[in-house]
């Protein structure tokens, strides 16, 4: 399925949302990218931001399945969503 950067932004708003739900997965992200709770509040619709929770996401498989599957999402298209956004095109090495 082709992601348009909205949709992508919606699935990665949403992410962060399962994120803040999740015990201490919030607490994490904040520590792994210096990001304060002002900053989630600040950013939240922020493209570039986005891209960040949904790359933190995807650093643990059980992350990734457990949000897919509360989303109704196959698991490779975090991977995908993800290309939608700021910093995700893949290189073309050919």
């Amino acid at each position: 399925m082709a992601y348009t950067q909205a949709s992508a932004e919606l699935v990665a708003i949403n992410a962060l949302g399962w994120m803040a739900q999740q015990d201490d997965l919030l607490m994490a992200f904040l520590n792994q990218t210096g990001a304060g709770l002002d900053d989630v509040k600040a950013r939240a619709t922020d493209p570039e931001f986005l891209a960040s929770v949904l790359d933190f996401l995807m650093m643990n498989d059980d992350w990734v399945t457990g949000f897919c599957d509360t989303q109704n999402l196959p698991y490779n298209d975090v991977y995908i969503i993800r290309q939608s956004l700021p910093g995700g095109a893949l290189p073309n090495w050919t």
